[in-house]
This record gives structure tokens, sequence and C-alpha cells, in this order.
């Protein structure tokens, strides 16, 4: 047991409280090891914000979902009709649904651009592999969250956006209509099915939203944050152990985070009061009207959030499966022809590559865009392992690397908007090409990311005053 500190003789009431609750809780050494003492490099740049205002968010969608519980009643022939109480007749109900509403897009936002910048950067690898895991843990259980709360309203778009993605569940083989049957706790989306993910979204997932920031959080600041040039600040120390090229947290980052979170609060008001709905957006209009299970929308369409995994969902058709038959086919003759590998080797890759043609060509291509849609999100989980770049910055990459990264993301956002439009043959073809671009950036990184004139890293961060 450690021994009691007395404060001293005539100290301020302030200092004698803080010892009495030092001696009982670490909170002055807490905030000294993950605040003033935690020495984060001197060059980070505003792509550095966008970590600390998904915290923001965060604690803005946990306030304001507290004050909607509040009135919300988890009912399907009430639960409308209680949003539009909040709406209407609750003091400033409106501007906490819209706040939430906001929110959600918000975070999406912010989380977006902050694995964008672990991806330009390299923050994914060694050694902060574990942050990167419990990072895309955070996004899948994010995506789980929001689409819960996505049925809660009751309207029209929740009702058949639930409906038809908890369907797909029913194209797994074998335990698929099982799964949903689970998952809807009825045959049809109904009562218990809003019971459920009211469940879930309020209490299940937050708790373990919670736990995977605090995770987050934790495995940063014990290995250390990574920075725009990719160096390794605790590899060069003055006498103290202190980095050459940190700086405490606080106040330096502290200072910047409070300024970034003013702008992102500026913008964030401007929406909430004067473009909710954001053009149909983050609300969209066909959810103003109540669930109709009898009359089905024309176009049913998620929120802009999950647009791009669902526009790799519509590409995967009967064409989509034949054409990656004829990939593997190909793959499996180039391996035979020009890898360099024993007899059984090669009778254990084309064993493998009929078995792949034979199961794609058995299930149905339902289920393959399930997986598909999926797989997009748990292969960011393998990305410390898929990039063999010698550096991790995109600072000293070739210079063709960036423009991948450019075309990534031009791709991504041309899924998303894909999975917003009518299908038609155009949009079809362009998903499926979107989608095979996805995937090729990440399975082929092992070899087009070692490729190329790298320049070299310097030993210490390149920093410039302002």
């Amino acid at each position: 047991m450690a021994e009691f500190k007395e404060a001293p003789a005539g100290a301020p009431a302030g200092v004698r409280f803080m010892t009495w609750v030092d001696n009982r809780f670490p909170a002055t050494q807490l905030f000294k090891e993950h605040m003033s003492e935690y020495y984060a490099p001197k060059n980070f740049n505003w792509w550095y914000i966008f970590g600390s205002l998904a915290l923001l968010v965060l604690v803005i969608q946990i306030t304001t979902g507290i004050f909607l519980v509040m009135h919300y009643k988890p009912d399907a022939s009430l639960a409308f009709a209680s949003v539009e109480y909040i709406m209407r007749d609750v003091p400033w109900g409106w501007l906490v649904r819209y706040m939430h509403s906001t929110g959600a897009s918000a975070f999406f936002v912010v989380v977006y651009l902050h694995m964008f910048r672990g991806l330009i950067y390299g923050s994914y690898r060694k050694p902060r592999e574990l942050v990167w895991i419990f990072g895309c843990a955070i996004f899948l259980c994010l995506m789980a969250e929001a689409f819960m709360g996505y049925l809660l309203p009751w309207g029209q778009m929740s009702y058949w956006g639930a409906q038809v993605i908890v369907n797909l569940f029913a194209a797994v083989p074998v335990i698929g209509p099982d799964l949903a049957l689970m998952i809807r706790g009825d045959y049809v989306v109904g009562d218990a099915t809003l019971n459920r993910f009211f469940s879930f979204h309020v209490i299940a997932v937050p708790l373990v939203l919670i736990g995977l920031v605090v995770a987050h959080i934790i495995a940063l600041h014990e290995v250390g944050s990574n920075n725009p040039d990719g160096v390794e600040i605790k590899a060069k120390k003055d006498a103290n152990g202190i980095p050459l090229d940190g700086v405490p947290f606080h106040p330096y980052y502290t200072v910047h985070d409070i300024f970034a979170a003013g702008l992102f609060l500026m913008a964030f008001s401007a929406i909430v009061f004067f473009a909710p709905e954001f053009g149909g957006y983050f609300l969209e209009y066909n959810n103003f009207i109540p669930a109709d299970p009898l009359k089905t929308p024309p176009h049913i369409a998620p929120v802009w959030y999950f647009t791009p995994f669902y526009s790799m969902l519509r590409a995967t058709t009967d064409v989509m499966v034949k054409v990656l038959c004829v990939v593997v086919a190909l793959s499996v003759f180039m391996t035979l022809i020009k890898g360099r590998m024993s007899a059984m080797a090669k009778g254990a890759v084309l064993v493998a590559g009929v078995l792949g043609i034979a199961l794609l060509l058995m299930l149905d291509a339902k289920f393959w865009g399930v997986l598909v849609m999926g797989g997009a999100v748990i292969i960011l989980f393998f990305l410390p392992w898929l990039d063999h770049s010698p550096v991790k910055s995109i600072r000293y990459r070739p210079g063709w690397h960036l423009w991948m990264y450019i075309v990534f993301v031009l791709v991504f956002l041309m899924l998303g908007y894909l999975g917003i439009q009518l299908p038609n043959d155009a949009f079809t073809l362009m998903s499926q090409a979107g989608t095979l671009f996805y995937f090729g950036f990440f399975l082929l990184m092992p070899w087009w990311s070692r490729m190329g004139t790298f320049k070299p890293v310097p030993d210490r961060v390149t920093f410039h005053p302002h």
C-alpha cells in the first residue's frame, strides 16, 4: 500500500483537495502520463485534429442520445409519433434530435478523415498495428451503431432499409434464414426488431464502443504517436529521457485541438440550424413519412456513409461472379506457368483454384455480394501486413504512390455516389470497376507498395515553426 502524502502547511484549498484525491485515486499521475508528460511529435499538422474531433462527436452523441431516450418510445405503433413529439412538443427537442442526426454523419466524416490520415502517413505500421486494429474495430462498431439507430425513427426509409439489410443475411448458406430470423426477432421487421435494435443501440454497442475507444487511446499512448515524417521520436532523447523532437501534449496540442473543435462546432452548428437534412443526405425526406409495410418506396438506399459498401453489394452480379472466375483461372494459370514451385505446391494451387471457381459458381451472387460488402471493411484490419513499403509516410514514397491514394479516394467517393442512385447498366459497370479497384488496391499492395524510387527518410522530424 502506497504511503499517504500530506499537503504542505498553509497550502491552498485546491492543493489540499488534490492531495486528498491523489492519496485515493491517481488523478495527477494519470494527467501527467496522458497529457502534461505525454510527449507528442512537434511536427503535427492539421491532419491530426480528427482523432480529438471524433472523441468530441462521441460525447455529443452520448449526451444527446440520453435526452432523446427520455422521450422516445421503442414501440412499433408509437415510435414515429414519439419522434414527432420530441420535434414539436419537447422544449428544445428539435435541437437535440437534429444534433444527434447531424452528429451521426459528422462522426463518419471525421472518422473517414482520421483513417485516411493514418493511411497516407503509415500510422498502422510497426509498432502501431494494435492501435490500427482497435481503430478498425471502432469503425465496425460505429457502423453497427449507426445501422441500428437508423431503424429507430420508424420512417419509410428506416423500415425498408432495415428490411433490405437484414434480409441480406438470409443469403448466407445453411444458417442464413435462421440468422435473419434471429436478427429480426420475427418473420418480418416489426416490434421485436425495433426493441432489439433499440437495446443494442442504446446500451450494448455504446458500451463496446467506449471500451474500444479507451483501448485505442491506451495503445496509442503506450507506443507513442506517429507523425507526418514517420520518424520514431523515442529513438533520440535528451539526458532526462525526453524525446528531442517531442513536446508535451498539454498545453501545446490541447490548445491546438480546442481551436480545431471551435472551428468544427461552428460548421456543425451551421448545419444543425440551417440545413439539418443536408439536402436529404443526412436525413432522407422519405423518413419523415411513417413506416408502411404495405408500400415499398421506389428506391431504397442507405445513408450516405454506407453507400460505398452498398454499391459494392449491388455490383456483385452473376456477370461479376463469372468475371471473378476468369480472374481466378488466369491467376492460377500464370502461377503454374511462371511460379518457381515444387510439383506438390503447383498441385495445391491448381486444386485451390478449381475449388474457388466451383464455390463461385455454386453459391448465389447475393451471398458473394454480402461477402464483398463485409470484406471491404474486414480487409482494413490486415493493412499493417499488406503494406511492404520500406518507408511509412507518403512524403518519402514515389510520387505516383500519392496518385494511387488520390485515385483510391475518388473511386471510394464514386462508389458512394453510385450507391445513392437508381441502378442501371452503366452505373452497375462503374460500380464493378470501382469494386475491383478497391480490393485490388489492398490485395496488390504487397507488390506495388515496394515499387518505385523512395526518398531518404531524415533521422529527426522536419519542423518549421510558424
